[in-house]
């Protein structure tokens, strides 16, 4: 009989009896999650369902109402000071600063996790079509440009953990086909993937799963 590699192994993230308020309204309670190199949950439900609020919970943005959040077995609030070098954070604003050029923006935003050099930042912004633009100011970049700018950290040297809320926002077909596929390929490599997305997904590795917060409704 096959044994589950999730059976033998560690998560990666957990929760535990996790639940959010906000705006003195119960969003979610109770939620155990237990989440394994591999793996992809995508976040979904109605808009007000706590989609983003569990994303930041998870990235220790939030302080969960009760229950707590665990990385690698260790409780978030005593990794807080190392959660940069643990995780990547991608929220649906792009978080470029636009006086910034997109080198500039990449080599600011890796120095949070590990430094990068100059030719892996031109190859990551190569990636996602933005050879040539690596001298330009984000702010004359168009929405999708600037989104591509942001993604193109999951093209150089990061955590194995990702999360990222409404990464498909302003790219076109041709982006939403790449990413899909770099997602796909991190998870089938070990990588974790938590998203959420109004986007249907053509491409998902086998580690995939929904999570439905609508039906979690407290």
């Amino acid at each position: 009989m096959p044994v589950d590699p999730h059976a033998v192994t560690s998560p990666v993230l957990e929760t535990v009896a996790l639940a959010c308020e906000r705006d003195w309204r119960l969003l979610f309670e109770g939620l155990d999650l237990s989440l394994h190199g591999g793996d992809m949950l995508q976040v979904s439900g109605p808009n007000g369902s706590g989609k983003t609020s569990l994303l930041r919970l998870l990235s220790g943005l939030m302080r969960p109402t009760s229950g707590e959040v665990r990385l690698n077995a260790q409780p978030l609030d005593k990794l807080r000071g190392e959660l940069a070098r643990n995780l990547l954070w991608i929220g649906h604003a792009a978080g470029i600063k636009g006086l910034l050029t997109a080198e500039e923006n990449l080599a600011w935003l890796c120095a949070l996790h590990e430094p990068a050099e100059r030719a892996a930042i031109w190859q990551a912004l190569e990636a996602v079509g933005l050879r040539g633009f690596e001298d330009v100011p984000c702010h004359t970049l168009s929405a999708g440009q600037q989104r591509r700018v942001a993604l193109a950290r999951l093209y150089l040297d990061a955590p194995p953990l990702w999360i990222l809320d409404e990464p498909f926002t302003a790219l076109d077909k041709q982006g939403v086909a790449q990413l899909e596929a770099h997602l796909a390929r991190h998870c089938e490599q070990g990588g974790l993937v938590v998203l959420t997305t109004h986007h249907t997904l053509a491409l998902t590795p086998s580690g995939y799963r929904d999570l439905d917060l609508g039906r979690r409704a407290a």
